[in-house]
């Protein structure tokens, strides 16, 4: 049974610093290996509370993931963590071979830890749903001189950087202010915080306040804040039918809650209860949210040059804040794969791949 989190959604999109550490975390991996690469049947998968990613609940739940596992013969058990970096820790570590995270992420930890790993669905890209807020001010300029409260090395960091990039100002012009999400609505409440930069639902939560202005939001770097489902490249090289079974499920997910239909409706509504809303809100969530329902759409974005440019941004970005991990001498330390062979980094040390294979099936019916 899935578990509420509402205003403590631990989506932290966090690049694990602080008491997990990236060193830490790397660390196990590198002493467990990748995930067994020889062929088997029994595959787990490891998804948090988000908008993006409530859809592997509720195939879980309603039997979605297990005609798509019996079809190749296989078991896939889905586990749904109530904290999002520690389902990247579990990932990392080899305990899972699939894993519900963001691209800056991906990279960051897994990859960076030496893990091998490929995006077999690019599910969605925040259209909103992330945002930085002012009080009292409804100009993105007046950020300048303040404290900003955000979760630090998170994506809601990397968007701060966006935002300030925009108006010509660099970092050093704010004060950052790490700021857990679960504290981050509070936080907002006191006198001595009057910016803030972070996720839904709580940018929704934030927005009742009448003094709170939306002065920046991830619409305005579309396609950068991805949300995915990676797999252990070589768990998914030795086990295609794995990968298959995965957009399978997706797809078949998608295409059912989007519909304008009752069970369209019925599904989305419990998506939004298991996520700790309501019908309304996970509806609103989704609008800032550009879901890739259907395979075709997530084809094209995947093969856009715009991964490229998006993937080029963040990993300089997490060069720059020393995740990349500890011997990393440039931002090229981590080889990132695009469709088509395209390396970003280093050609010898990719461990970061985005591929239209698996979803292209689904695009071309022939899963």
């Amino acid at each position: 049974m899935r578990t509420p989190v509402s205003s403590k959604l631990h989506r932290l999109k966090s690049a694990l610093a602080g008491a997990f550490g990236l060193a830490a975390v790397a660390g196990l991996a590198l002493g467990a290996g990748p995930a067994q690469a020889a062929p088997k049947k029994e595959f787990k998968v490891a998804w948090s509370i988000y908008v993006g990613w409530m859809p592997w609940g509720y195939a879980n739940d309603t039997g979605i993931v297990k005609k798509w596992a019996d079809k190749y013969g296989i078991k896939i058990d889905v586990v749904q963590f109530n904290d999002y970096v520690e389902s990247i820790n579990q990932y990392t570590a080899g305990a899972f071979d699939a894993l519900t995270v963001t691209n800056m992420d991906a990279l960051s930890v897994p990859a960076a830890g030496g893990v091998d790993t490929t995006a077999v669905i690019v599910g969605d890209f925040s259209n909103g749903n992330d945002a930085v807020i002012l009080k009292g001010k409804k100009d993105l300029a007046a950020i300048k001189g303040q404290k900003v409260n955000l979760v630090e090395f998170s994506v809601s960091h990397y968007l701060l950087a966006r935002a300030l990039e925009s108006i010509k100002l660099k970092e050093r012009d704010v004060k950052v202010v790490n700021t857990s999400d679960a504290d981050m609505v509070a936080a907002y409440k006191t006198k001595a915080v009057t910016a803030v930069v972070t996720w839904n639902p709580l940018v929704s939560e934030i927005l009742t306040d009448k003094n709170a202005h939306a002065v920046f939001d991830s619409s305005k770097i579309p396609g950068e804040i991805m949300d995915l489902l990676v797999a252990n490249t070589a768990v998914v090289k030795d086990n295609p039918d794995f990968a298959k079974a995965l957009v399978g499920i997706w797809y078949d997910t998608t295409t059912l809650f989007t519909a304008d239909t009752p069970e369209g409706k019925a599904a989305r509504e419990a998506m939004g209860k298991a996520s700790g809303t309501d019908l309304a809100g996970f509806d609103s969530q989704l609008a800032a949210t550009k879901l890739f329902a259907k395979a075709p759409d997530a084809v094209a974005f995947v093969r856009s040059p715009d991964v490229g440019t998006t993937m080029d941004r963040v990993r300089k970005f997490l060069f720059e804040k020393e995740l990349l991990g500890s011997g990393a001498k440039s931002a090229d330390a981590i080889g990132i794969e695009l469709p088509g062979g395209k390396v970003l980094g280093d050609a010898k040390n990719v461990k970061l791949r985005f591929t239209d294979t698996w979803m292209a099936m689904v695009a071309d019916g022939k899963l």
